[in-house]
């Protein structure tokens, strides 16, 4: 791999893929490594036009060769992926808040707009374990280790900072990473998932976000709330997985508490080793000499440092928290006793006091630092960390509430009651102090399991704060009764009593087309319900979850991605006329097929008046390590994610009333045109149920042990009961990437208005955004290779006729694209995208190859456990080239 095709022209892939070459001939042997650079050169020969066939040399591989071959092409495209995140081609351009608030000024938009808008903003990533990451953390690591030892490269070392060879360390992670098993071989658990999630927590978010917030204020010159927050549901998304229980929400919790606390801890500890103020030399506060005092540090060495002494009683204190709240003893132990402390704020104040203290002449000292650093974090985490949700399908909720209902004689078949007399049935329960679970009943597992979270959920909040757990997703929400089962559940733990507002805020989960378009009515039901308006105004807001990916499943691309934009604006105008604050919950994934491309451009394009400051948006799978992995990287995703929440809020819209109401016409028109093309092939065409599972690797995708959750809700093998993670992740494979795309075309051509379709492309963020997607999606495909796969469907009659309806699609959507937004070819005005995506077609076309022939294999019965392991192999190399998975 010492030779990259032409169009590699970043130095970091060039200097990284000497190296790997390096590492597979030294380690693979000289055989392997020409055998590889044969089939590499044939590749990129194809791709420059100068041969034709597209598999020379992959048929002299042993099966040996294979796994060895796969592992380098899956090795280049991790540190290809790694060179082009150091040089900004997968950052987004002019995503920088200080820019974004002199553009605002630019329309007039001072300090006073910007800051009474982030008095209550809040912009939440959340962190979810969806089975979308295919690369152990172990691989993770090794590739964040070279991340760190290129930039001591970039700032000038020939030496890594215990003296090796700068060099010589990035070759030696990459002869780990070759030797390193790319698989894992058991299942992951919940408690993996809660450590994985840590990690990042605890090396990117708790060291990242007072950094940014410094430097935002320092730039701007403005004292900035906290208004970026991470969340999490690892350890409380219940929805299809039965392994989160009551003690995966008590782990999450405590886990979370020992990063921020062990955090805090080492912080403290740093800056007593720093503030070594003598009272001789400075004037100190009074609040600081109590602190001081209060300490009981007797050391005759710190008789004269106040701030000392007042950071040894802070420091005891601490490690009394984290004794409290992990049940552990800290780390650096402490021979000062101390009460622990009750609440953040609390922490907040002394950590303020010392602050002041030494800021009150001005000077170098004022308000910067790592003590302000750590006063931010404080405040931005708190005692818990990051806020975890409570997720379950309503499915469940109902179950259990007929049976609560059943055995305290209230109701003896809930389930047969209509919408209507559910509602009077659950607002009467509600109204009373009554509780319906009774020692003296026997509950089926389901229903004490949801007795538990919620108990859990409780106990959460006595120990950690109410800001450790402030949602409850319903999963599949299609009615107000939905809702109100939630308030049911959290009254039996003492979160919800009548009269006041819930401890825990029901968020209904809408994802189908149908509950899209039915959200309006409901939200509009559940708000003028007595007391629900009264609910959302005190807390400030009442949240809505939006579903991308099932959406898409359910009704393709062009139709998802309008019915959220059409429920936004619709639910946008029931909040305005309830009086009720809104905020939207964007459940995206990483591929486009599930919500996924730039997070930049997708909440800059929302409806106007649907972010007003605040917004939180799932981050899955892969997604996690690409965006935050590395400080720099999540450096780069948050400011561009808060960046784009402010343009969101406060800059004016570029539409006028009547373009927008042209354009939102044509909108609905293109759907319901993109709709029926779609539904004909997927649902409504014999056979393709079948044809699915046998021209992708579905199947084999479910072998993957790749998160704690089951592969699938049910043990139907209906389209309607499949994730949505493998039927986006098993197109993508097979380089169809179907859910990206399929039947735009057809309602493109059939649109006869050809300049308002231009128009709309350039001027609408809604539409541009939505055909960029579409145009990188399209890029990554190839109908070739998909052919391949194609010929593993057994009914070969059948299956060339779908597939031919599959390939006269993409050939309708690749040329409408064109002509609708005036190019030659596909990504020709994104040409860093375009030379990302080509640099990887010739390292990912063998790997599609190999992996139909072992598919063959796999599938005709062949036993040797290395064709299964090639296959998964293959999985995780494709993955990592396309850089998305699900």
């Amino acid at each position: 791999m010492a030779d990259l095709p032409p169009i590699a022209q970043n130095p970091d892939i060039r200097f990284l893929g000497k190296l790997l070459g390096d590492v597979i001939r030294h380690y693979g042997g000289e055989r392997l490594y020409r055998r590889t650079e044969y089939i590499r050169s044939a590749s990129v020969d194809r791709h420059r036009g100068a041969a034709e066939a597209i598999d020379t040399g992959l048929e002299a591989l042993t099966l040996d060769d294979t796994l060895a071959f796969v592992r380098g092409f899956m090795l280049f495209s991790m540190l290809a992926n790694l060179a082009e995140d150091r040089q900004g081609i997968a950052s987004e351009p002019d995503a920088d808040v200080v820019n974004t608030v002199a553009r605002l000024r630019e329309h007039g938009i001072g300090n006073e707009a910007l800051l009474s808008l982030l008095e209550t903003a809040l912009v939440a990533p959340v962190l979810t374990a969806h089975p979308t990451e295919v690369r152990r953390k172990s691989m993770i690591d090794h590739r964040n280790r070279i991340a760190e030892l290129m930039r001591r490269r970039d700032g000038g070392a020939s030496e890594t900072a215990t003296g090796d060879p700068i060099e010589q360390a990035i070759a030696r992670q990459i002869a780990l990473l070759w030797q390193t098993r790319p698989l894992r071989r058991e299942r992951l658990y919940v408690a993996d998932e809660i450590e994985t999630t840590r990690a990042y927590f605890r090396d990117t978010f708790l060291p990242v976000l007072p950094a940014l917030y410094a430097r935002w204020e320092r730039e701007l010159g403005l004292v900035l709330p906290s208004f970026v927050r991470p969340g999490s549901w690892i350890g409380g998304d219940r929805d299809g997985n039965p392994f989160v229980t009551a003690d995966s929400l008590r782990l999450a919790m405590a886990s979370g508490a020992e990063t921020a606390l062990g955090h805090y801890l080492d912080a403290v500890h740093a800056l007593g080793a720093e503030l070594s103020i003598s009272s001789a030399l400075a004037d100190v506060e009074p609040a600081v000499q109590m602190l001081a005092e209060a300490s009981h540090d007797d050391s005759p060495a710190r008789a004269d440092e106040p701030y000392r002494r007042a950071l040894s009683g802070i420091y005891a204190r601490l490690s009394a928290t984290y004794r409290d709240l992990t049940g552990k003893l800290p780390p650096r132990a402490t021979s000062l006793s101390a009460e622990p402390y009750a609440a953040p704020a609390e922490l907040q104040a002394d950590l303020t006091a010392i602050d002041r203290s030494i800021s009150k002449d001005g000077g170098v000292l004022a308000g910067t630092g790592a003590l302000s650093r750590l006063i931010r974090a404080v405040d931005t985490f708190g005692f818990h960390m990051a806020t975890l949700d409570l997720r379950q399908n309503s499915a469940v909720h109902e179950r259990v509430v007929a049976e609560l209902l059943h055995a305290a004689g209230a109701h003896q078949d809930y389930a047969a009651l209509g919408e209507s007399e559910r509602i009077a049935l659950l607002q009467r329960e509600l109204a009373t102090p009554r509780l319906l679970a009774t020692p003296f009943a026997t509950y089926s597992d389901e229903t004490q399991s949801e007795l538990a979270i919620v108990r859990a959920a409780a106990e959460a909040h006595r120990r950690y704060g109410p800001a450790c757990i402030r949602q409850y997703i319903v999963s599949m929400c299609k009615s107000v009764s939905d809702l109100l089962e939630v308030q049911l559940l959290l009254k039996e733990a003492g979160l919800y009593r009548p009269g006041a507002a819930p401890a825990i805020m029901a968020v209904p989960l809408f994802e189908t087309i149908g509950d899209l378009e039915a959200a309006p009515a409901i939200m509009r039901d559940w708000l003028a319900l007595p007391g629900v308006a009264d609910w959302g105004r005190a807390r400030g807001r009442q949240e809505v979850m939006l579903g991308y990916s099932d959406s898409n499943k359910d009704g393709g691309y062009l139709t998802s991605v309008w019915s959220l934009h059409r429920a936004s604006e619709s639910l946008r105008d029931v909040f305005a006329e309830a009086g009720v604050g809104m905020q939207l919950f964007h459940g995206r994934g990483g591929a486009v097929g599930r919500g996924g491309g730039s997070s930049f451009t997708a909440i800059k394009g929302q409806p106007p008046g649907t972010v007003q400051g605040r917004i939180r948006i799932t981050e899955q799978g892969e997604v996690i390590a690409a965006k935050y992995g590395t400080p720099e990287s999540a450096a780069t995703n948050l400011e561009a994610i808060a960046a784009a929440t402010l343009l969101a809020s406060l800059e004016p819209p570029t539409l006028s009333n009547a373009d927008a109401e042209r354009f939102e016409g044509a909108a609905e028109q293109l759907s319901g045109a993109a709709f029926q093309a779609y539904r004909g092939l997927v649902y409504e065409t014999e056979g393709f149920r079948t044809f699915f599972r046998q021209m992708t690797p579905i199947a084999e995708i479910a072998t993957l042990k790749i998160g704690s959750r089951p592969a699938s809700r049910t043990k139907s093998d209906a389209i309607e009961d499949l994730r949505a993670i493998p039927w986006v992740f098993s197109w993508a494979q097979a380089r169809v990437m179907l859910p990206g795309w399929y039947g735009v075309g057809s309602a493109l051509e059939a649109f006869s208005d050809r300049t308002l379709l231009r128009d709309m492309a350039a001027s609408w963020p809604f539409l541009s955004t939505t055909l960029d997607n579409l145009e990188m999606v399209l890029a990554k495909s190839d109908m070739e290779i998909a052919g391949r796969y194609a010929g593993l469907v057994e009914d070969r009659v059948r299956g060339d006729a779908l597939f031919g309806r599959i390939r006269d699609e993409w050939r309708r959507t690749h040329d409408q694209l064109l002509e609708i937004t005036g190019q030659s070819r596909l990504l020709a005005r994104n040409p860093s995208l375009d030379t990302s995506i080509r640099l990887r077609l010739p390292y990912i076309e063998p790997l599609n190859l190999l992996q139909v022939e072992l598919l063959k294999r796999h599938r005709a019965g062949e036993q040797d456990e290395r064709i299964a392991e090639g296959i998964q192999l293959s999985i995780n190399a494709i993955a990592t080239a396309l850089r998305n998975s699900g």
